[in-house]
């Protein structure tokens, strides 16, 4: 990774207050808090993200403020970081699931010169230190393929995409209608918006089932929220039938949670791809303290595995997200495999 640090040269004072006030400008993490929203609970990805963010500040690689969340409510999240300010955070990690609303907010915190840290999510405007984020469109991308060739070009899927208002859901969705449109138009795709909501997903699927009986596939933008109410009504349905048995529907989600994993390895799903919820936490506390000791990045391949690409108003390390499949649902490498180790 390229980095280069940038440091405020201090001139010699004779007032021991404005000296320490100097310090404090152009000194290193040092104490200086970080405030860190957790954006929802309602589903295992970031319940785990949220066990990985626990570790790392209980380690000490920043000094946090009590973690808040604001439970997929942006009226909450403006009230936290509004709290977060109030409490001196010098930096701010967020993951604003309503990527438009977040931008007086992100005004703010550029104004007070508190540097965020975006998770998960690009906002639509305003300044971020860094986005810490995989690649979205190749979420769309990779599972369009996974299914059209597992279809054959033919068929019929059912599409649960996530809240269109954040730029995961859009990035997803148009990533797969594209692909889908280009390279397997043979497959008629039923798009079902969900709100990221696995009640609303399941009603959708009951109802696009009972119009179309012989649907092959299934991609779901998010296994965190998904998985369980898809499996209960495939299951309820006996519709649930292993690859290669007549009649299996090819299920293709998004999010590489344990309870994916099993599901691939168990036949009732057929692949994911893993979204990275170690490696969000990890960087995301890693370029909060980098924030706070004033380094600076510029594009390119980073150490770890990523690319960092220039965004307006910011940059965003693009960390990668591979395709599991039974081949290689076991793999150690994957952070699912390695949270149900330690857990």
């Amino acid at each position: 990774m390229r980095v280069r640090t940038t440091t405020a040269a201090c001139c010699v004072l004779l007032a021991a207050g404005a000296l320490a006030g100097c310090n404090r400008e152009s000194g290193g993490a040092g104490d200086q808090k970080v405030g860190i929203d957790l954006p929802r609970s309602d589903g295992d990805f970031w319940n785990s993200y949220q066990q990985y963010i626990e570790r790392g500040t209980k380690a000490g690689e920043v000094s946090a403020l009590p973690l808040t969340n604001s439970q997929n409510d942006i009226g909450k999240l403006v009230a936290n970081v509004q709290a977060f300010m109030d409490r001196g955070a010098k930096a701010v990690i967020m993951a604003p699931q309503d990527t438009g609303a977040i931008a007086s907010t992100l005004e703010t915190l550029h104004d007070r010169k508190i540097p965020v840290i975006s998770v998960d999510t690009r906002p639509d405007k305003g300044d971020v230190y860094m986005v810490v984020r995989a690649d979205n469109k190749a979420y769309g991308e990779k599972a369009c393929a996974f299914l059209g060739e597992q279809l054959k070009g033919r068929g019929k899927v059912a599409e649960f995409q996530g809240d269109l208002s954040s730029i995961n859901g859009r990035d997803r969705s148009q990533a797969f209608k594209a692909c889908m449109s280009s390279k397997f138009p043979g497959i008629q795709v039923f798009e079902l918006a969900t709100d990221w909501k696995g009640d609303v997903a399941s009603a959708k699927l009951q109802s696009t089932l009972a119009a179309h009986p012989d649907l092959n596939g299934i991609y779901m933008q998010a296994g965190g929220v998904f998985l369980q109410p898809t499996l209960a009504l495939l299951e309820q349905k006996h519709l649930l039938k292993p690859p290669g048995a007549p009649g299996h529907l090819t299920i293709v989600s998004n999010d590489g949670i344990p309870e994916e994993l099993d599901a691939i390895k168990a036949g009732k799903i057929d692949a994911t791809v893993s979204q990275p919820a170690d490696l969000y936490a990890k960087y995301a506390l890693y370029y909060a303290k980098a924030a706070l000791d004033k380094k600076t990045f510029k594009e390119g391949p980073t150490d770890h595995g990523s690319t960092i690409v220039k965004i307006p108003g910011g940059y965003e390390d693009q960390l990668p997200a591979p395709l599991v499949t039974r081949a290689n649902a076991g793999d150690p490498a994957l952070w699912a495999n390695q949270l149900q180790k330690k857990d």
